[in-house]
């Protein structure tokens, strides 16, 4: 009978012996990683320890993430990835422009948002907090890794090997000197050499114990870098803390009524007649009123639209935290949901209310860089209320929520900062002065005005009104002595220090200078500047 036993398999060859001592290969990537290391401590020694300003910043949000995408050791770009990087790229433009400290911050954060991004993870707001907290816990946990690479990367050298390169090293070495000792000239040349190659390495000894905050920030730049390459996230933080399971444990519960279900409708019928009554106030006394002298411009407009902006995030709070868990499961739902649509309609129209009163002071008075800043935390929370409705109709959870808002938020600081803000601002209020709405002028003589500001005033050396002309011919005569004195800082300080903006604005002075040549004196240009802020402080 035929065996059904387990067929014989041919032996395998024994493994040659040289091949068991075969010395280990360092991987490539570690070596691609301490390079990307040793070049993010050399840029960040020249653009931040010895930098001088945002054009040095500017370089290091373009080549730090290209030296992260090269020493990553794990790489796996998503549709995130490109997206920060995209955003990278518009900051350090806007930092070459004119930078800020809000564009130094979002750097960071946007550095730190790559690095995970680099690694697959969905950069959310607290993922990128997260990642700055984890970054000294990475950095040892990398040097532990480092170390344990060390450990094992144990090469076997022969002695055959080693005598083929000590023996004709020495030879040389021994035959060398003998020649060198037969002929004094060269015995003198060599030991010259030789002192200034030992006074060299004392000199830069005592360099080093003298620089010995310059050597401690590259150690703490190499400890931050071994972080960003090495995150100790391996997933997002926020799927960490996902309510997503627990919510869909909540939703496949039976069906049954809400226990706040009474109190949540009595409430929303309460604060749909206040906004209703409210409403109906605010149109009757602001929407079509012409507004009397000596109106308060700054409680109603300024004040006041703070507080409703105040008023709608309350309710988008309110309204995220009251759809959620056994209200969902309630069938009565429907009507609740009803209720909601019907306040969230007043509370839009109380967004545009809010609108209507930022546009009443900036009538009044012109545009100034708060007034912007109020412009765009409207929007904010206007979007915020959005994504609550967004939650309500899809039945997200409340992490999703939470997620979004801070998405928002950040955005929006984002947008901010690449907005040209003093750019937008007075070349508004320099159409109204032409115009011949002069009240703006107030907005130009008593806040601080940035280059791009400087930039559209130009045209205000012809305005009509004596005092107004001659106030911003004083400013911007000012402003070029200012310019060259700073432009001979900069050259100073190197090119880390250089703006766009800056040069754009010292360039344009000089070629226009002739516009107020007569104001090359100080005492003319102080007594126009008095002038200007007394006769513009009436509109304030």
């Amino acid at each position: 009978m035929a065996s059904f036993a387990d067929p014989v398999l041919p032996a395998q060859p024994a493994k040659p012996r040289e091949a068991e001592s075969a010395p280990r290969a360092v991987p490539v990537a570690g070596i691609r990683e301490f390079g990307a290391i040793v070049g993010l401590v050399a840029l960040a020694d020249v653009t931040i320890y010895r930098g001088a300003g945002y054009a040095g910043l500017a370089l290091l949000l373009i080549a730090a993430p290209v030296l992260l995408l090269i020493g990553s050791p794990q790489r796996r770009p998503r549709m995130s990835f490109w997206i920060v990087s995209a955003m990278l790229v518009l900051l350090a433009a806007r930092m070459l422009w004119l930078g800020s400290y809000l564009t130094v911050a979002l750097g960071a954060a946007l550095v730190i948002a790559y690095a995970l991004a680099l690694r697959g993870l969905r950069p959310y707001v607290p993922d990128v907090l997260a990642g700055a907290a984890q970054l000294p816990f990475a950095g040892a946990w990398g040097l532990a890794e480092y170390q344990q690479t060390a450990t094992g990367y144990n090469p076997r050298l022969s002695k055959s090997l080693l005598l083929s390169v000590l023996l004709p090293a020495g030879a040389v070495a021994l035959f060398g000197t003998l020649f060198i000792l037969a002929n004094p000239d060269l015995v003198e040349a060599v030991v010259n050499r030789a002192d200034r190659l030992l006074q060299w390495l004392a000199d830069w000894a005592e360099g080093m114990s003298q620089n010995w905050r310059e050597v401690g920030f590259w150690l703490i730049v190499a400890y931050l870098a071994v972080g960003l390459l090495r995150p100790l996230l391996k997933r997002s933080f926020t799927d960490r803390i996902s309510l997503s399971r627990a919510m869909e444990a909540e939703i496949v519960e039976p069906p049954g009524e809400a226990p706040l279900y009474g109190p949540i409708r009595n409430m929303l019928w309460a604060v749909i007649g206040l906004f209703a009554a409210y409403l109906v106030y605010e149109f009757q006394t602001l929407w079509f009123r012409q507004f009397p002298k000596g109106f308060y411009y700054a409680g109603y407009a300024h004040e006041g639209a703070a507080w409703l902006t105040v008023a709608l995030a309350l309710a988008t709070l309110v309204l995220s935290l009251i759809f959620r868990g056994r209200v969902l499961r309630d069938a009565r739902l429907a009507r609740l949901q009803w209720l909601a649509w019907v306040w969230s309609a007043l509370n839009l129209l109380l967004a545009l209310t809010v609108y209507h009163r930022m546009a009443i002071y900036i009538d009044f008075n012109g545009m100034t860089r708060m007034r912007t800043i109020g412009l765009f935390g409207i929007t904010t929370v206007l979007v915020g209320f959005v994504l609550v409705l967004w939650k309500i109709v899809r039945q997200r959870d409340f992490l999703w929520l939470i997620q979004r808002q801070l998405w928002t938020l950040a955005i929006a600081c984002y947008l901010f900062a690449l907005t040209p803000v003093d750019t937008l601002v007075h070349t508004y209020n320099v159409r109204r002065i032409l115009a011949g709405d002069l009240a703006s002028s107030v907005q130009i003589s008593v806040h601080p005005i940035s280059a791009e500001g400087y930039l559209v005033l130009g045209p205000l050396v012809d305005c009509q009104d004596r005092t107004i002309r001659d106030g911003v011919r004083a400013m911007l005569a000012e402003r070029e002595i200012q310019s060259q004195r700073e432009a001979f800082q900069r050259r100073q300080l190197g090119w880390t220090s250089w703006q766009l903006s800056e040069e754009a604005l010292r360039q344009r002075l000089s070629t226009q200078n002739s516009a107020w040549g007569d104001m090359a004196d100080s005492v003319a240009r102080k007594a126009a500047l008095d002038s200007f802020r007394e006769y513009a402080y009436q509109w304030y």
